[in-house]
């Protein structure tokens, strides 16, 4: 699977609310992107990954 532009192999089928649990993401600051399209938060745990998809997680940082 390719996140952010970098290759992480799947050892099991995971959700994407457990990849991103596992990987200490703050779930409440962050987007996902999934094979070009945006995953809504509610449906994390119902998104199961497979080494061919690709993510792309941003965070939201304040400022101005």
């Amino acid at each position: 699977m390719k996140v952010n532009g970098a290759f992480i192999a799947l050892e099991e089928e995971q959700t994407l609310y457990d990849f991103l649990s596992l990987q200490k993401y703050d779930l409440t600051t962050i987007a996902v992107e999934r094979n070009g399209e945006i995953v809504p938060k509610p449906t994390y745990k119902d998104v199961f990954l497979n080494n061919e998809d690709t993510l792309e997680i941003v965070r939201f940082v304040g400022g101005g």
